[in-house]
């Protein structure tokens, strides 16, 4: 991957999202991380200026159309056209399914689904121009062994990965590539808020009985960007210790 390349990477304030700024920001690379939040913000902005890396941080609220609209707006008007996409934003409303209202059940799908298409679909003209593209879509572990109290996220997360597949068949021509990485149990700052107890009981059923770092994963994608992942596409690739195989 040679250098100067424009990296976008969403919800990019916390948790993975901010490991995987940190890791681009190694390299040389023109940086945008996103954030709901003036304190997100900073945080990007720590990161960049701690890092002596170029770019700029930008309020996205991925369920909000007018939110939408402006942030593709604002990255016209700076000429930001990334060849590098990861698309990580994302949000939980859990509750059982008898349970869950239409709200919790529409606003996880049009976070995780509905945006990352919307995303996409502006984004990705600029790479057909240049015939380069990166795209990285965060799904889970959980899409693929199911979650109780999840059945908004798991079905948001198993057709994130459905749609990649497509679009890697309809892009893979012009040297766009397009997978999902599915991380199981990682430490963040949602996972610490868990009861130890909890934690623990997770961690034995997973077969390096531990759970994954945020850096971990964050590498992983850096390599799916890489020039030495040229040749992989259409694929979703698990960490998660072991725990699903």
């Amino acid at each position: 991957m040679s250098a100067q390349k424009k990296v976008l990477v969403t919800g990019a304030s916390r948790g993975i999202g901010k490991a995987i700024l940190k890791t681009f920001a190694n390299e040389e690379h023109y940086l945008v991380g996103t954030a709901t939040s003036a304190e997100g913000l900073k945080t990007i902005e720590e990161i960049l200026t701690s890092s002596n890396s170029s770019g700029e941080g930008i309020v996205l609220d991925l369920n909000d159309d007018a939110s939408l609209d402006e942030f593709f707006t604002v990255l016209k008007d700076k000429d930001i056209y990334p060849d590098i996409l990861v698309n990580n934003a994302g949000f939980t409303r859990d509750n059982i399914f008898l349970r869950m209202k239409d709200d919790e059940w529409s606003d996880v799908l049009n976070v995780h689904l509905n945006a990352q298409f919307k995303i996409i679909k502006n984004l990705i003209k600029p790479m057909l121009k240049n015939k380069y593209g990166r795209i990285i879509n965060l799904s889970s572990a959980a899409a693929a062994i199911g979650n109780k109290g999840q059945a908004n996220y798991v079905a948001a997360k198993s057709g994130v990965e459905a749609m990649s597949r497509t679009l890697a068949r309809e892009f893979g021509q012009k040297n766009i590539t397009i997978n999902c990485v599915a991380p199981g149990f990682i430490e963040t700052d949602m996972t610490d808020s868990l009861d130890e107890e909890y934690k623990r009981g997770i961690a034995s059923q997973i077969p390096l009985q531990r759970f994954g770092k945020a850096d971990e994963v964050a590498e992983l994608i850096k390599f799916l960007t890489s020039s030495e992942a040229d040749y992989i596409t259409g694929q979703t690739i698990h960490i998660n210790g072991g725990l699903f195989m």
